[in-house]
């Protein structure tokens, strides 16, 4: 059973902030409707748990990893970007490359706003192939839900990705609706939360797979 759950655990290493949200979001909702679990730091608040160690951590729970680095804008307090996505990155790939064999196994989607802009900031990742979204909420899913059904022996159909973020705008739709039946709040949902809400909604409205 742990095999089993680490092999559809999917590590995801992206902004956090508010004008990155709406990537985020949809990552989640496609991870989870392609019958996948997303794993961030997020998921759990333990001040008695260093953060690093945390994110060593769920890293070596899950075998596949989506990662976004196209965050390279500068803080407009410090004047230098975030290298928080980079850096896990690299914790990803360093585990698939010197972990226990479990962890070589370890598969990973790159993401980037842009196809080769990449190479201008972290070239020793060249020749891995990085997938572009252009910050389009459509685009990522298809993205998302390719990379996944490439990635994971999985004989279940799931929905193409034109059909799956057709059903992510019908999600967002019913969103308030499905906070306001479960007391929560749409602007003050935890990343806990909005799992929750997203496996509610896929059980409604469940797929017919294979």
């Amino acid at each position: 059973m742990a095999t089993v759950r680490y092999a559809f655990h999917v590590f995801v290493n992206c902004p956090f902030d508010d004008d990155y949200r709406p990537l985020f979001e949809a990552i989640v909702f496609a991870v989870h409707d392609c019958n996948h679990v997303a794993r961030c730091a997020l998921e759990i608040d333990d001040a008695s748990e260093i953060r690093i160690e945390k994110i060593c951590r769920i890293i070596s729970e899950c075998q596949l990893g989506i990662h976004d680095i196209s965050r390279t804008e500068t803080c407009p307090d410090s004047g230098l970007p975030r290298f928080n996505m980079p850096f896990e990155l690299g914790l990803y790939l360093g585990a698939k490359r010197f972990g226990a064999a479990k962890q070589k196994s370890k598969k990973c989607l790159i993401l980037d706003c842009e196809k080769f802009r990449y190479q201008k900031f972290i070239s020793d990742i060249a020749g891995q192939d990085i997938h572009a979204h252009k910050r389009q909420i459509g685009d990522v899913i298809r993205i998302v839900r390719n990379w996944l059904r490439n990635a994971t022996l999985d004989s279940e159909l799931i929905p193409g990705g034109a059909v799956m973020a057709d059903r992510y705008v019908l999600f967002r739709k019913e969103l308030p609706l499905l906070c306001e039946r479960m007391r929560l709040s749409e602007n003050e949902l935890t990343f806990s939360d909005f799992v929750f809400l997203v496996e509610e909604w896929l059980k409604l409205n469940a797929q017919v797979r294979n």
